[in-house]
């Protein structure tokens, strides 16, 4: 494994050098490789080491690579040294390298492979809070959602691979005006037995006839719910109320009720929340993701209360002259940039419930981190949010952090702009079974709506996942369903064949294996690219960046494609059998393991 030989070059750079070894370990890194060029597994960079105060930060760059390099000796572990352009190169005794790597893999399944590193070891554990997915019932669904939703789950994954304690929260978009509007448009064209007896049908008749709500009122509630007759209320309203003051106001009153509790709003919020939340649960079993709590902006209207009391007793907000109450969050204290908190009728807004809501978790989890998943747009609310939280007197706000994201562009289905997030997963799993029917090379299966599903889903995290997520990105489903190249169905194809190759041999036990029968370089490039998993994991904890492993793993398909035609198992004498299909099971281990990171369930045939 990658942290015994880096261990091993460590010590003896800290003999060397007369440092503690521990320093040299975060610097040694591996070397990437490629297809077409024998590389060496380690290097280290001078000029870290003058960063660090290691070597002395005058002189030449390259004299002192050359004469630290000189001092350093070949031993049972290292059998060549090589210097380049400021860098030591470290190269493994090719058997020890071998043998090490593989070690893990003597049950052909190790999904902890690369964890007992030094490199992860440094970085830090404990509770970790996701806030993602978050969708504001009674709102339609856009891309965004399902990115928030996909992204968050990656970085929960990610955060409970590395061994620290997860919490997974849905802060659903419960409270606000929009249920003022949801309100005065059920009483006017909702139905309350309809509801009851067919809540999915009714206020979809109410509205067939009616067109789209403005684009600046997209958000996620469709996106669940072809079903939730709630949102078809939600586009009638929108459209009344455009023209008509009357409903404006009856949408302020309902919404007034709802914040001083009365029972009979209290009661009709509560029914379209509590089907919302079944039908959300139902996409979110397709996608494969859970979530260990429901939460809410509802929860935090009493306590949004109390952070006003407590921002009025620090003299923090102040009345603007509109009569909102407002925090002045301006370097110079002239009130030019300033949060509002509250509307002039004195109701809350969300970045209110949202304070309420991170002092309350804060209580509840004692969480050491916090992680936001939203699009881009919000960078500001969160940057504000944070702000005052510090200005609160609450330092824990530092271990707070907003991961965002840009925009898919074009999303389409085959009938035209994208409404449902079911319309997208439905979309895939068809195109994908058809693309499956049409390859000769598709296995027979149990249930091939299932495969085509799961595969349909990888491709589109895939494509999400490959670019930083702050990139906006064109959405194309011809390129994401490729079989080829660097997209989710290669990577599903890739995991199956090699699943497949370990049935179809499962007679050879590859438990015992001699390391000197993988001398070929194909064998020696996939073992120098599994150097790099730590590494790759390390770097994605940091900046929580998926495009890391996306890129990792999308290589070792690359090389395991190219080992799986050069190295057969069928026809090989048996101890070199035992040795390839041990290889081969090390990198199908990976790739589930990566794959289920990412968010990806490996499907076993395609």
């Amino acid at each position: 494994m990658a942290c015994f030989f880096r261990r091993k070059i460590a010590a003896k750079l800290g003999r060397t050098l007369q440092a503690p070894e521990d320093v040299f370990i975060p610097v040694l890194s591996a070397v990437p490789v490629f297809k077409k060029q024998k590389s060496a597994d380690f290097r280290l960079s001078i000029n870290t080491l003058r960063d660090k105060g290691i070597l002395p930060s005058s002189g030449d760059v390259q004299l002192q690579t050359e004469n630290l390099a000189s001092q350093l000796k070949q031993d049972n572990v290292v059998e060549q040294i090589s210097v380049e352009r400021g860098m030591i190169n470290f190269t493994i005794h090719r058997k020890l390298l071998v043998q090490k790597m593989l070690e893990p893999f003597e049950k052909q399944e190790d999904v902890k492979f690369g964890l007992n590193s030094e490199l992860l070891n440094q970085l830090k554990k404990g509770t970790t809070l996701v806030e993602y997915s978050s969708p504001n019932i009674a709102k339609k669904f856009h891309a965004g959602h399902l990115r928030s939703t996909i992204i968050g789950n990656f970085i929960a994954n990610l955060k409970q691979f590395l061994g620290n304690n997860v919490i997974r929260m849905n802060y659903l978009g419960d409270w606000g005006m929009q249920f003022g509007l949801l309100g005065a448009g059920f009483g006017q064209f909702g139905c309350q037995e309809k509801l009851k007896q067919n809540p999915l049908q009714h206020l979809f008749e109410v509205s067939l006839y009616m067109c789209e709500p403005p684009s600046y009122k997209s958000a996620f509630f469709l996106c669940v719910i072809k079903m939730l007759s709630v949102f078809q209320v939600y586009v009638q309203v929108n459209k009344e109320v455009e023209h008509n003051e009357d409903m404006k106001q009856a949408a302020r009153d309902f919404f007034r009720q709802l914040e001083q509790h009365e029972s009979q709003a209290l009661s009709l919020w509560q029914q379209f929340r509590d089907i919302t939340v079944q039908e959300y649960q139902h996409i979110y079993k397709r996608l494969g993701i859970h979530f260990d709590v429901y939460s809410g902006e509802s929860e935090h209207q009493r306590q949004a209360l109390e952070v006003v009391q407590q921002l009025q007793s620090q003299s923090l907000l102040k009345t603007s002259e509109k009569g909102t109450g407002v925090v002045d969050l301006s370097s110079e204290g002239d009130m030019s940039s300033v949060c509002t908190l509250l509307r002039s009728d004195g109701t809350s807004l969300y970045i209110t419930r949202d304070l309420a809501a991170a002092a309350a978790r804060k209580q509840q989890y004692q969480f050491d981190e916090m992680i936001y998943v939203t699009d881009k747009s919000q960078a500001n609310h969160f940057q504000q949010l944070f702000q005052i939280l510090l200005a609160m007197g609450h330092s824990w706000a530092q271990s707070c952090q907003h991961v965002p994201f840009g925009l898919v562009q074009g999303m389409k289905t085959r009938t035209g702009e994208v409404v449902f997030l079911e319309d997208v997963l439905d979309e895939a799993r068809a195109r994908m079974l058809n693309n499956m029917s049409q390859t000769k090379t598709t296995k027979e299966m149990d249930d091939p709506e299932h495969t085509a599903e799961k595969v349909g889903i990888s491709a589109l995290i895939i494509q999400d996942f490959k670019g930083p997520l702050q990139s906006d990105y064109k959405f194309d489903w011809d390129r994401m369903l490729q079989a080829q190249g660097d997209t989710g169905v290669f990577l599903q194809y890739t995991h199956a064949r090699l699943r497949s190759l370990i049935r179809m041999n499962c007679q050879i036990d590859a438990a015992a294996f001699d390391a000197s029968l993988l001398p070929e370089q194909t064998s020696i490039v996939i073992l120098q690219h599994l150097l790099r998993y730590d590494e790759v994991l390390y770097q994605s904890a940091l900046d929580l960046q998926p495009k890391h492993l996306v890129n990792f793993l999308l290589k070792l398909c690359h090389l395991s494609a190219k080992a799986h035609r050069e190295l057969p198992v069928k026809g090989s004498p048996h101890d070199v059998a035992q040795a390839r299909l041990r290889l081969f099971g090390a990198s199908c281990s990976v790739l589930a393991s990566g794959m289920t990171i990412l968010g990806i369930t490996p499907v076993e045939k395609m």
